[in-house]
């Protein structure tokens, strides 16, 4: 199945967060908080002003992203669960700079 987002909604596929603490101790799934860093999936073409002109969204697919805690509704898309939210509940997007992709 392909899923397309209509207007300014994108589809959010949720980065794992760390299975340890930076000391070393392992988190059991329990308690584990679900991770608020995701990448952008797919993106909608953007919203429209009170013109009718289209306002093309900030984010597109590919981007690594921070949202809010509650933000989204949960959807299972051929198996995988996603997230579909509004661009205006996206924090920001994470910027990973080169020295730092190659230390990860």
């Amino acid at each position: 199945m392909h899923f397309r987002p209509l207007h300014d909604r994108v589809v959010v596929r949720r980065i794992d967060a760390e299975e340890k603490t930076a000391g070393g101790i392992i988190i059991p799934d329990t308690a584990k908080e679900k991770p608020q860093e995701g990448e952008i999936v797919a993106a909608g073409p953007g919203a429209r002003d009170e013109k009718g002109e289209l306002l093309p969204l900030d984010v597109k697919a590919g981007d690594r992203v921070l949202f809010g805690k509650w933000s989204g509704t949960e959807v299972k898309i051929d198996g995988e669960e996603l997230l579909i939210m509004k661009e205006s509940d996206i924090l920001g997007i994470v910027e990973i700079s080169g020295s730092l992709q190659r230390a990860a």
